[in-house]
């Protein structure tokens, strides 16, 4: 199964990506955990982004690209692969499309979960983050047993300071205007699926992994 996951800031990719990896036994792959490993291990592409990390400037797409294909060439790709985070923009989705040619292989769905905008925004405002684990609760729909603590380590819980309404429109309003390009793209593919992420998880999780075993 090779598949990417689209959806706005707060739609759960988190969640649904942890349920499509375990379900079909594939590695989540994710730009930000592509860049820390890279950085990390001290790679040519890994020196490269620092150097126009370090100067304040976007890594080019060609070096993302780069560090994409050398991750989908991995051992663990062999059975297929979730991406995260990538392709941002249609002219990343093209370069993609190459990298996969020379691979051999070719994408079999493109989920995109979409959910209300105004219940993304009370998502996001209602979420808080343990200072300690890193886990997340939300004060409606996920709280914590323990109230202000967290019930897995009783550490304090915290909201982001960009969690707030204003904030979190514009992040949704942004990722809208750069996204649909994109989901365009996958469409007159015809392999993009959309999903109700207004449903609850459970019900967003069982539809996905529906969709995906339609291919």
């Amino acid at each position: 199964m090779r598949t990417i996951l689209l959806g706005p800031p707060g739609a759960g990719k988190g969640t649904q990506a942890e349920t499509i990896v375990r379900e079909f036994n594939i590695p989540h792959i994710s730009t930000g955990d592509m860049f820390r490993y890279n950085l990390k291990q001290g790679t040519e592409l890994g020196v490269k982004a620092k150097e126009y990390m370090n100067k304040g400037l976007l890594v080019p797409d060609e070096l993302v690209v780069a560090m994409v294909e050398d991750r989908l060439k991995n051992e663990d790709c062999a059975n297929g692969f979730l991406l995260d985070g990538f392709p941002r923009t249609v002219i990343q989705a093209e370069a993609l499309d190459v990298v996969l040619s020379k691979i051999g292989v070719h994408l079999n769905k493109v989920v995109n979960i979409e959910v209300n905008p105004e219940l993304l925004v009370k998502r996001a405002v209602g979420r808080r983050i343990c200072k300690e684990c890193g886990a997340t609760f939300h004060v409606d729909f996920n709280p914590s047993s323990k109230g202000s603590e967290c019930e897995k380590c009783s550490g304090s819980l915290y909201q982001r300071d960009d969690d707030t309404e204003e904030t979190v429109s514009k992040r949704i309003q942004v990722y809208t205007s750069e996204t649909q390009p994109l989901i365009d793209y996958y469409d007159k593919k015809g392999i993009l699926a959309v999903v109700d992420g207004d449903q609850p998880i459970n019900i967003v999780s069982e539809t996905i992994i529906k969709v995906l075993k339609e291919d």
